[in-house]
């Protein structure tokens, strides 16, 4: 555990979202359009499987249930904004920016998010599998009780990340950069590359001593019983 000068621990908290949704209209359009505008809208249910949002800005918006299997989002802006229950595989969310968002009991895999910029975000329950980072940028994040299955943070910069009782399988931080990211109280930790990028993390006596054939592996250490 990385400590600062009076003995507490060095890591900043994450800023949480301060999500106050008004009342919702309820979205009553055919479908997504490329640079869609969609402010104070409540997207329940809603199939959006294959469509295309392009470039479109979610104001003070919620979807919950939605399918998103194939949605196209690259560039989106989804800003004061909560998603409840979506679910889908292949979901692109490319260079999208996602500010003061709730994404709770998702279901989704191999969701793009490479070249992402998230702030003030919040990932509660669900499983996400294949989560691809490479590139984004994580300021203010919390993943809190939720299950990822071989994230992708290749590239990323990390900064003020929390990870809450979650499941952390085959993680990889290949070229990462972390700054004031806590790990300690993740249920479950296996990096599968780029241990070597931890610095700036904090992590528990426990996870170090989990973490100890992966470092030796890295530092080209032998080490016999």
């Amino acid at each position: 555990m990385v400590r600062g000068a009076a003995g507490r621990p060095g890591v900043r908290a994450a800023r949480r979202p301060e999500l106050r949704l008004a009342p919702l209209e309820a979205f009553e359009g055919g479908g997504l359009e490329p640079d869609g505008d969609y402010d104070g809208l409540e997207f329940d249910g809603t199939d959006l499987a294959g469509q295309d949002g392009a470039g479109a800005r979610f104001m003070d918006c919620a979807l919950r249930g939605c399918a998103l299997d194939g949605t196209r989002l690259p560039r989106a802006r989804l800003l004061d904004s909560a998603l409840d229950g979506v679910r889908g595989v292949g979901t692109d969310l490319a260079g999208a920016t996602l500010r003061d968002v709730e994404l709770t009991d998702a279901r989704l895999g191999g969701t793009q998010l490479h070249g992402a910029a998230l702030e003030r975000v919040r990932i509660r329950g669900g499983k996400i599998d294949f989560m691809n980072l490479r590139g984004a940028a994580l300021k203010d994040v919390v993943f809190e009780g939720c299950v990822l299955v071989e994230p992708d943070f290749g590239g990323a910069r990390l900064e003020r990340v929390e990870f809450v009782d979650c499941t952390l399988k085959g993680v990889d931080l290949s070229g990462a950069t972390l700054k004031d990211v806590d790990l300690r109280r993740a249920a479950s930790l296996e990096i599968a590359r780029g241990v070597d990028r931890l610095s700036g993390a904090v992590i528990s006596t426990a996870q170090l001593l989990d973490l100890a054939p992966v470092l030796a592996g890295e530092l080209g250490i032998t080490v016999e019983g």
